[in-house]
């Protein structure tokens, strides 16, 4: 299946007509219960691109499937997550013991629905958009109240006789959506708090690894996109998630590692600063320079002095 070129899915219809669903009752905005598929472990069908908005929420007993590098299982947690169109959805089953029991719900929103409203922009500024599917939203029984209720509303308003306040009610309850989902994955970022902190360990360790050898001077600095193909995590999912936890982005991080290391070579050795600048894989001093005042408010000249 991983060499199976995913399927394109053009609009909500064909979705309707490839997954076995009735008609959709709006062409440009959908909710399908989970328990509504013909075959629900069917994961070919499952690995496509999608020409709209994705949302699912999924709880599935005893049915694990693997996002990416990661393994979930449904029996214990709704797990949510987002997909913008033209990312791929990609789903291997790896395990199945019971699975009749299903739930949850996928919300489906073609970019026409929302055509020159202000979500339409303001939907690119939600960052789990951009996240791998292998960093899903587990929701809390509380939390997923609250969504399938959102959810419950927008069905009922396409459901209903459609009237010019159709769509704006319909798109402030995404709004609302969109909003708690991103006062979700804050709290995942603290109370998931091992899975977390595996992930800052491993970057601190990488960079560390990273300043120990000579990979400054043949690579030049450590990129945010380097370490978060490292981790198996989208850049921004890293920023945020590092943000949540230790106030600083991954950018900060990696300049934080950068002075350490600087200010060890500027106390122990005689190397000059453009000697330092070039093994921490400055181009030109000046830059090391700047960069070095600004975090300590002394020139690396000035923290070498101190040190005599």
């Amino acid at each position: 299946m991983a060499n199976k070129k995913p399927d394109r899915i053009k609009s909500i219809s064909e979705f309707h007509r490839v997954r076995g669903l009735p008609k959709p009752e709006h062409p440009l905005i959908s909710v399908v219960a989970m328990d509504d598929f013909t075959d629900l472990s069917d994961p070919q069908a499952l690995n496509a691109v999608f020409d709209f908005y994705f949302i699912a929420l999924k709880r599935m007993k005893g049915l694990k499937y693997k996002y990416g590098q990661q393994h979930y299982d449904f029996e214990d947690d709704g797990v949510l997550f987002f997909m913008s169109p033209n990312q791929v959805l990609n789903i291997e089953i790896i395990e199945e013991e019971n699975s009749e029991e299903t739930s949850g719900w996928i919300l489906l929103i073609h970019p026409d629905f929302i055509w020159n409203m202000p979500l339409a922009k303001t939907i690119k500024q939600y960052e789990f958009f951009e996240y791998a599917v292998n960093e899903a939203l587990f929701l809390s029984e509380k939390e997923e109240k609250t969504l399938n209720g959102i959810v419950k509303n927008i069905k009922n308003e396409y459901h209903s006789n459609i009237d010019n306040f159709s769509q704006n009610i319909i798109i402030s309850h995404i709004e609302a959506l969109l909003n708690y989902s991103e006062r979700f994955y804050h709290r995942q970022f603290i109370t998931r708090k091992k899975a977390s902190h595996q992930i800052l360990d491993i970057m601190e360790k990488l960079l560390a690894d990273y300043f120990i050898n000579d990979d400054l001077i043949s690579k030049g600095l450590p990129t945010a996109q380097y370490l978060s193909n490292k981790l198996n995590v989208s850049v921004s999912y890293l920023s945020r998630l590092l943000k949540v936890l230790t106030g600083q982005t991954t950018q900060q991080h990696i300049h934080d590692k950068l002075i350490e290391k600087a200010k060890e070579k500027l106390s122990t050795t005689d190397l000059s600063v453009s000697e330092i600048a070039y093994e921490l894989g400055f181009e030109h001093s000046q830059s090391f320079s700047k960069l070095f005042k600004n975090k300590t408010n002394q020139s690396p000249l000035e923290f070498r002095a101190s040190f005599n």
